[in-house]
């Protein structure tokens, strides 16, 4: 069950306060709805994924956004439309993740805009909304695409524009919007061939579908919220640990393998556990089932015991999430960060290891943003990096394509100067640090750096997350698989494999350098064995190693 609505208001209630023309309490109910049934299919927009990768977050960052801009209207609530409209909008700005929830904060931006200075809403200010929502939305990124969620709030945007003509009510505007929208992310795939090869839609404008679809399903009375009790593939199951706080409740986090009995029931299994703590998620492979659950300190031991009672456990993992947590504050408190004078450029890194952030510290970072693939930062969370550093001179270095859209956003409401580098990796950031003078301009700084991203090229080094066929490179679920500068390169049953249809694919004849940064699920003794076989093959280039801390991806490594 969400954190929202816990039951709908009854049909009395309903139409009190969504008749048109509906008021800021109206509307809040709509978007809260919106929110509540874009939660409900994260997980199905998350695993609308292109590449077979780990990272998987749109629906994620589209809700965490959603999230955001409610709880900033909440804390203001309004009966007007125009007022509940900005402050949702100024939500989603600051709280807006990722490139989809950084477009769909842009969406808000400028639906909130045709509401200002209105106290309600009707079918007219709705279509206008749409329209302003999409002329934002577009203008808001520097080479549109279509067959994302742009193609789809501008279809729905069209269809909001031809109810209006065939006089619709708010209901009926709405059924015509949803309709469109699901016409139009079904033709994604049509409009842009990566989704086509892909075999799926685009996940922006599925989420985008699903918020309107909730306002709808709102309006019509019906349930917003689905079973909690989901059975994923293994693959899925998030075990990446990436937490700012520990809930309360939340002591420890148990993990056991179970080979369930004949008379197992999921819906009955989910429903024991919910008794038991939180942050429950079940995976299955191979016959084998995967319980994850978060527990009090006292109940650590429950999950087993019941589990035994349903099948054989197989495998038992427990962690104290307090100590984790604990553990790393202590670990972040010995990054010797850069100290910075006015007047001098500052340099802010997302980072999403503990090694690579050490890494960046000792090249003169000023401040680091933990953060990467499945958990990009906000808006927000850029501007606390450096807001309080004694200089207006700023440089960030986003080091993930899906955090860029992102730190440019930072740059248009802070009040300080911001060079954004476009970086898409860690290895872009190692080379743009190496070319900082915090003395000279932002400009020189920016010009410096902006040149050397080009002279390094990344490869990476992961597990699929499932069966594909993109641009000629088969893939089958579990395999690993090679990246080379963000596009797919090989496949293999093994990580030796999979390096060495990469190194074919690098401009090896040119590189001087090669930089293993490992992360998790490797060891330091694979890793070496690794490198010292590079070293045997090329002995004219010069192999380094360095510990990541990266999760998912087993390797990023630097061609020089």
């Amino acid at each position: 069950m969400n954190d929202f609505i816990k039951t709908l208001p009854d049909e009395a209630e309903r139409h009190r306060l969504l008749q048109s023309p509906i008021n800021g309490e109206g509307l809040m109910l709509l978007f809260e709805a919106g929110l509540i049934w874009l939660t409900t299919n994260q997980q199905y927009v998350n695993s609308l994924n292109v590449f077979p990768v780990p990272d998987g977050d749109t629906g994620t960052n589209m809700v965490l956004t959603m999230q955001a801009a409610f709880a900033e209207a909440d804390q203001n609530r309004s009966s007007n439309v125009g007022e509940a409209g900005r402050h949702f909008a100024q939500g989603a700005l600051m709280g807006a993740r990722g490139n989809s929830g950084v477009i769909l904060s842009q969406i808000w931006r400028g639906f909130s805009r045709a509401l200002d200075h209105y106290e309600t809403m009707d079918t007219g200010l709705l279509m206008r909304a749409m329209q302003e929502a999409r002329n934002t939305a577009y203008k808001g990124v520097v080479r549109p695409v279509e067959g994302t969620i742009l193609t789809v709030i501008k279809d729905m945007t069209t269809a909001a524009e031809q109810a209006l003509k065939d006089n619709a009510n708010l209901s009926q505007m709405l059924v015509a919007i949803v309709e469109a929208g699901d016409v139009s992310v079904k033709n994604t795939p049509e409009l842009l061939p990566i989704l086509k090869q892909a075999g799926v839609v685009d996940s922006g404008g599925m989420g985008l579908y699903y918020i309107f679809e909730g306002m709808l399903r709102m309006l019509q009375g019906l349930t917003l919220d689905a079973s909690g009790a989901i059975l994923r593939p293994l693959a899925e199951l998030d075990l990446s640990h990436a937490m700012e706080t520990v809930e309360e409740g939340q002591d420890y986090e148990v993990v056991i393998d179970f080979a369930p009995n004949g008379t197992f029931t999921l819906e009955k299994y989910y429903d024991g556990l919910s008794e038991i703590g939180t942050s429950i998620q079940v995976g299955e492979g191979d016959g084998i089932y995967r319980m994850h659950i978060h527990t009090a300190l006292d109940k650590r031991y429950e999950p087993i015991a019941y589990t035994e009672s349903v099948g054989i456990v197989k495998k038992i993992m427990m962690e104290n999430l307090q100590d984790q947590m604990s553990s790393r504050g202590k670990d972040e408190t010995k990054l010797n960060l850069a100290a910075v004078n006015p007047g001098e450029v500052a340099v802010v890194a997302v980072s999403p290891g503990e090694g690579l952030s050490r890494i960046f510290a000792s090249l003169g970072v000023a401040a680091i943003v933990q953060g990467g693939q499945t958990m990009n930062p906000s808006v927000k969370e850029l501007l606390a990096a450096f807001e309080n550093l004694p200089t207006d001179k700023i440089v960030i270095l986003p080091n993930n394509k899906n955090i860029i859209l992102a730190a440019q956003n930072a740059a248009k409401v802070s009040v300080k100067k911001l060079a954004i580098i476009p970086t898409r990796n860690a290895p872009q950031g190692f080379a743009a640090m190496l070319r900082l003078i915090p003395d000279a301009s932002l400009e020189e700084n920016e010009a410096a750096m902006r040149e050397a991203i080009t002279e390094v090229h990344t490869g990476e080094i992961t597990i699929s997350t499932r069966s594909v066929e993109i641009d000629g490179v088969h893939v089958e679920k579990g395999q690993v698989i090679a990246l080379y500068d963000g596009k797919l390169v090989s496949s293999s049953e093994t990580i030796e494999g999979a390096l060495e249809e990469l190194f074919k694919k690098a401009n090896i004849e040119e590189t001087e350098r090669i930089t293993y940064f490992y992360g998790e699920g490797i060891t330091q003794q694979q890793v070496n064995k690794l490198g010292d076989d590079a070293r045997e093959k090329y002995p004219d280039k010069e192999i380094e190693i360095h510990e990541g801390g990266q999760p998912h991806y087993q390797l990023i490594i630097a061609f020089e």
